[in-house]
């Protein structure tokens, strides 16, 4: 049995063809998170790839984010009831204090009809110290 066009790039089951970055999050849509047309609120969606982000943040930043901006949102395709739903990282900038991180989501289809990229954004992430005020970046 063979593996569906796209499921594989450089040996990595799973991942869509032209994902870029490191896969931080994986999860399902439910019919919770849709309107009554079933299409999946944008909103759980960005909340989704917020988590992504900062979990590659945190890891740059050793410690605490938190975000401070999202720019450059783009909402190619809808996600539905069932859909497999990944979200791909990279950083794109360090400053000082904050990380810029580039995700992309991408759906797996619940009808097994493919795998899509529906969503793409930039999420800034500030670095917190103890005191919950920005604090410097450690060295790459």
């Amino acid at each position: 049995m063979s593996a569906p066009a796209g499921s594989e790039l450089h040996g990595v089951p799973g991942r869509p063809e032209g994902a870029q970055g490191e896969l931080m999050l994986r999860t399902f849509a439910f019919p919770a998170d849709a309107n009554p047309a079933g299409d999946i609120f944008g909103g759980w969606l960005l909340g989704q790839m917020d988590i992504a982000g900062a979990s590659l943040a945190r890891r740059r930043a050793h410690g605490r984010v938190a975000t401070v901006a999202v720019a450059q949102m783009t909402f190619r395709l809808p996600v539905f009831v069932g859909d497999e739903v990944s979200c791909y990282c990279v950083i794109s900038k360090v400053g000082t204090t904050s990380v810029t991180v580039a995700v992309e989501a991408w759906a797996r289809r619940h009808d097994d009809s493919g795998t899509v990229k529906v969503t793409e954004g930039n999420f800034t992430y500030v670095a917190l110290g103890a005191d919950r005020r920005s604090r410097p970046l450690p060295p790459g």
